[in-house]
């Protein structure tokens, strides 16, 4: 049984620095197409939603990648305390602007967005 777990732990330290940097990579290219989607997207609700769901899974990936990579364990407990405070505030924040929004009277964009320009080029 110790031998098994002297070759997991083995493993572990073999396997670590590739798997920590491929969840910062992914981390990162998905906080990346948020950006994106914040410009593309038509209206604030859509670009508030976007931001939000890939800067919260983003940045929970580039976390997790670093606790993995990370020398110590007071530095990975100094992470997850950081991923825990930015998974516990930022939907809460997120909420409250979109409410804010809605009571500001500000309305999403429904149905179909090229439907103006249609009615222009037969005109």
């Amino acid at each position: 049984m110790s031998a098994f777990l002297s070759d997991v732990a083995g493993y572990y330290e073999i396997l670590r620095y590739p798997l920590g940097a491929a969840l910062c990579l992914i981390g990162g290219l998905l906080s990346l197409v948020g950006a994106v989607g914040v410009i593309r997207f038509p209206d604030f609700y859509t670009r508030l939603h976007g931001a939000s769901v890939t800067e919260t899974s983003g940045a929970s990936l580039l976390l997790l990648g670093m606790v993995i990579i990370a020398p110590h364990w007071l530095v990975m407990a100094k992470l997850v305390t950081i991923w825990f405070l930015l998974f516990i505030t930022s939907p809460t924040s997120t909420h409250a602007i979109a409410n804010a929004a809605h009571v500001a009277g500000l309305q999403p964009l429904t149905g179909r967005q090229d439907q103006d320009d249609d009615k222009e080029a037969s005109l």
